[in-house]
């Protein structure tokens, strides 16, 4: 139930972005130019808090050179990789260098059509609009088994959202479960203070070392594969999309034998808890004192009461990011939206410019024949 009073008109524009990540800005850029009316609304304190959020040593993969947005590059050494705070500061200064309409502190509650538009619902403010663009991007809910509700309170558990530094845990052996890169990364950290355990096994590893000549020599490689070669206009593109939305990404940096080395234990996969304590596949009881989950995320659209806009799953039903049976809404920065580097700072761009024009062609068009096409 909806307790908001609301005094007043909506605010009227033309487009809705809901996000103020890269995937957000960018679109903003475009729009920007195209001198169009719109803005972005961010339930964040401050642009780039997405980033500034993550744990404290956190890194990007990516080199400088492939970490700017359209129309301002990424300061520094471009073979160097940012930090997380780096990174969040350079969302924050390209939105300020072109002016972007960002407004912060402004969580969207209610996104529903209203005649041949939308009202979307902040907080005791609403906006009609034309157009609204979903750019909250790829990571939003943590997602923790629900057995983790039955571990002991002996045992301080927390989601990777949630954890900054080896300083939170309490001393004693530490649980990370999922060995995705984020698992990887902290086991690695971890280690150097605790005894530490990781839970999983990695869907595969990088075929070559993470690092300056990566940067200088492969990644660009990579890049060009994941912007040109994988995606829905090719056939190999349309046969490995299924894989990448449902198989975890390769360990990038932190291998296997690098974690062992360091004193990492690696453990079967945990399936449940049995008498307060972490259960493998195995069998095994775990004695931990600290369990950190990197068990992902999942995307939360409660508030798109747009009908035909997700399918039973609650999955986005778009094609490039359209959503053709709601005209005028439209998703950025998906997963394999369009290509396999599309949720990535070196893809969101292309995904944008082509949602900039789609909207452009859409509003030039007479009011009664507004019809979204691929």
């Amino acid at each position: 139930m909806n307790n908001n009073h609301f005094s007043g008109q909506p605010e009227v524009t033309e487009t809705v972005i809901v996000g103020g990540g890269q995937a957000g800005l960018t679109l903003g850029y475009f729009l920007s130019r195209q001198h169009r009316d719109f803005v972005i609304l961010d339930a964040s304190q401050r642009v780039g808090d997405g980033w500034r959020k993550r744990w404290d040593s956190l890194r990007l993969f990516t080199p400088a050179k492939f970490d700017g947005l359209v129309g301002m590059s990424f300061p520094g050494d471009r073979l160097a990789f940012p930090t997380k705070d780096e990174q969040a500061d350079f969302l924050e200064s390209y939105a300020r260098k072109f002016n972007l309409p960002v407004l912060s502190n402004t969580r969207v509650e209610r996104v529903e059509r209203s005649g041949d538009g939308y009202l979307i619902t902040a907080g005791d403010r609403q906006w009609s609009a034309t157009n609204v663009v979903v750019a909250t991007g790829p990571e939003e809910l943590a997602k923790i088994p629900s057995f983790a509700q039955d571990l002991s309170p002996s045992i301080r558990q927390m989601h990777s959202t949630g954890y900054r530094s080896p300083g939170q845990l309490q001393d004693g052996p530490v649980l990370v479960v999922g060995a995705g890169n984020s698992g990887a990364e902290i086991a690695f950290e971890v280690v150097r203070s605790h005894p530490t355990l990781l839970a999983g096994s990695p869907s595969a590893e990088l075929p070559f070392k993470h690092g300056r000549n990566a940067a200088r020599f492969a990644l660009p490689l990579v890049r060009f594969a994941g912007l040109h070669i994988l995606n829905l206009d090719t056939p190999i593109g349309r046969k490995a999309a299924p894989g990448f939305l449902t198989h975890a990404a390769p360990l990038i940096r932190t291998r296997i034998r690098d974690l062992v080395a360091a004193g990492v234990e690696i453990v079967p996969r945990i399936t449940g808890i049995q008498s307060g304590a972490p259960l493998t596949a195995e069998g095994k009881e775990l004695e931990v004192s600290n369990i950190i989950w990197c068990t992902g995320y999942r995307h939360d659209y409660s508030w798109l009461n747009v009908p035909g806009a997700l399918d039973p799953k609650g999955v986005p039903v778009q094609r490039r990011g359209v959503v053709e049976t709601s005209p005028g809404l439209y998703f950025l920065g998906l997963e394999f939206l369009y290509c396999a580097a599309s949720s990535s700072l070196p893809g969101v761009g292309r995904d944008a410019k082509y949602l900039a024009e789609h909207l452009a062609a859409r509003q030039a068009a007479p009011a009664g024949q507004r019809q979204d096409v691929g």
